[in-house]
Parts: C-alpha cells; sequence; structure tokens
C-alpha cells in the first residue's frame, strides 16, 4: 500500500529555510491529494498546506501563508513543502499525507501518513 517518506527537517536558526520532501510509492501518485500537517509539543495537529492531485489548487494555512510553498512531482512521486523565514514557532514535527482522490485541508480525509520529520528553529 502507500508508503510516505520524509526528509529534509533539522535544526535551524530564525530566518533561514528548509525544503522537506515526501517521498511517495505504493500506488499511483496522481490518485493522491497530499498535505503537510504538523504537531508541536501539547499541541494538536495542524494543517499546514494542502495541494491537489494536479498542483492547480493549493491551501495554506494563515500562520504560514507567504512563507511555506507546497508543491509536488508527479514524475518523480515526490512531494514538497519549501519553508522560509522559519520562526521558532514552526517548530514541530512535519508530516506529510495522501487523501485518496480528495484535495482537504482537513486531517481526518488523509488515509496515509509519513513518519514525520523533525524542524527545530532555535537560536
Amino acid at each position: 500500500q502507500v508508503q510516505l517518506v520524509e526528509s529534509g527537517g533539522g535544526l535551524v536558526q530564525p530566518g533561514d529555510s528548509l525544503k522537506l520532501t515526501c517521498a511517495f510509492s505504493g500506488r499511483t501518485f496522481s490518485n493522491y491529494g497530499m498535505g503537510w500537517f504538523r504537531q508541536a509539543p501539547g499541541k494538536e495537529r495542524e494543517v499546514v498546506a494542502a495541494i491537489n492531485w494536479n498542483g492547480i489548487y493549493t491551501y495554506y494555512a494563515a500562520s504560514v501563508k507567504g512563507r511555506f510553498t507546497i508543491a509536488r512531482d508527479n514524475t518523480k512521486n515526490t512531494l514538497y513543502l519549501q519553508i522560509n523565514s522559519l520562526k521558532p514557532e514552526d517548530t514541530a514535527v512535519y508530516y506529510c499525507a495522501a487523501a485518496l482522490g480528495r484535495y482537504s485541508s482537513d486531517a481526518s480525509d488523509y488515509g496515509y501518513w509519513g513518519q514525520g520529520t523533525q524542524v527545530t528553529v532555535s537560536s
């Protein structure tokens, strides 16, 4: 079945940039809407961004709009999250997720999840 593997996280300073990558395998990538979510210690999981099957539609949480960019390359079965101007409040485990035949900002619509990659923003 679907497997998702995130990479690209790390320890960075405020103002830095990161590019997270999610490798998709097991099924046809373009059949899935994709999303990035994050969870900080003691907080609920929250949506960061979402993208439909062909990248025509995107969604961003208000807190990240203008700083984060979601993209996908269907020829490489890969989802990306470009993160600029990182803030300490961006510190969280970032998860990619796949939703069969759906474009959604709701975590409950996603059936497949990666293991997460840690992003820590600290000076």
